[in-house]
């Protein structure tokens, strides 16, 4: 029987997740029953929520067990199909295993198409890190033209649409980032009027008011922590703030409190709101077709930073909390079969 490789969780993480908190075993192939896919992975994505479903904790993902399988949003090659809306060849994403090949429910699957741009950018700008962003800076951010928008993160996957839709949208758009190579990225290709690399400023605070002389309209928030502080002490009156994440305290074991900072929303008449990217199931292609668009005029720019080889599959989920990707993070797995 032919045989795939899959990463399964070998121990829950304290702190920073390590290289011993995965193990790569070797199993018998899945075959697909009726009304299902089985699917060979051609990229898989790593994302910083999956650190949240490596504790044993309530959350709005559900936890892994150890010695199961993980997740992950894939873009993938059709083998087999006993789904009647697909076929062999045909590329597809959706949430399978961290695997070489996974059998799904083909009505838990998309197509893929392929003449929309690269396959790859369906886990990206064409993805749901596109859509994330789409709908956190459109919908809860809600820029107008004029308004000052801040990105944290804004070198991500999920950042840089976002402050590219603000920038589209008419807004001034100030990021920050974690390298010098980020923020040129940000003003340069993207369009951003201002970048901060928050590891050098000496006053975070005083950095992000000398971007920000006219205080903030719209805050999209990716990391939480310091540069939520800084931003929040510049609110203006009738703000956005629209939590998408909060990866400067996910490897924490104690997560700090802080100064209070609500005293600031009844001064402002904020208002803050987290959203999860799966409350728009019913509006995912609106996004897509509007974000596609955008792709094809040049107006939304993207990169790509792709580690090779499935057996580097951790060494790619833990660079993210090192900051070493610009743009999405990827695992190439295999190459699609154009013959």
């Amino acid at each position: 029987m032919a045989e795939t490789r899959q990463w399964r969780l070998a121990s829950r993480p304290t702190g920073e997740p390590t290289r011993d908190n995965f193990e790569l075993v070797t199993v018998d192939r899945p075959e697909p029953g009726p009304g299902e896919v089985l699917v060979r992975t051609l990229y898989q994505s790593v994302d910083p929520y999956m650190r949240g479903r490596m504790r044993d904790a309530e959350s709005y993902a559900e936890p892994w067990d150890v010695g199961d399988p993980m997740q992950a949003a894939i873009v993938g090659e059709v083998l087999e199909s006993n789904h009647d809306r697909f076929e062999a060849g045909d590329v597809v994403t959706g949430n399978l295993l961290w695997a070489e090949h996974a059998v799904a429910d083909g009505d838990e699957l998309r197509p893929v198409d392929p003449d929309r741009g690269p396959v790859s950018t369906a886990l990206g700008v064409l993805g749901m890190p596109g859509v994330t962003g789409y709908f956190g800076m459109l919908d809860v951010a809600d820029p107008s033209p004029g308004d000052t928008v801040v990105v944290s993160a804004a070198a991500g996957a999920v950042g840089s649409v976002a402050g590219q839709l603000a920038r589209l949208s008419g807004a001034r758009v100030v990021g920050t980032a974690g390298s010098d190579e980020k923020c040129d990225w940000l003003t340069g290709d993207l369009g951003f009027d201002d970048a901060i690399n928050y590891k050098e400023v000496d006053d975070l605070g005083q950095a992000m008011a000398e971007a920000c002389p006219d205080g903030v309209d719209a805050y999209f928030d990716n990391v939480g922590g310091p540069i939520t502080d800084a931003v929040w002490r510049l609110l203006n009156v009738d703000a956005r703030v629209a939590v998408c994440g909060q990866i400067s305290i996910y490897n924490a074991t104690d997560v700090p409190t802080g100064p209070r900072k609500l005293a600031k929303l009844i001064e402002t008449r904020a208002h803050v709101e987290g959203f999860l990217v799966g409350d728009y199931d019913d509006r995912w292609d609106v996004a897509l077709d509007r974000l596609s668009t955008f792709v094809a005029d040049n107006d939304l720019r993207y990169r790509h930073h792709v580690v090779d080889g499935f057996e580097n599959a951790p060494d790619a989920f833990l660079g993210l909390f090192e900051g070493e990707n610009i743009g999405k993070q990827l695992v190439q797995v295999a190459e699609l079969d154009t013959r």
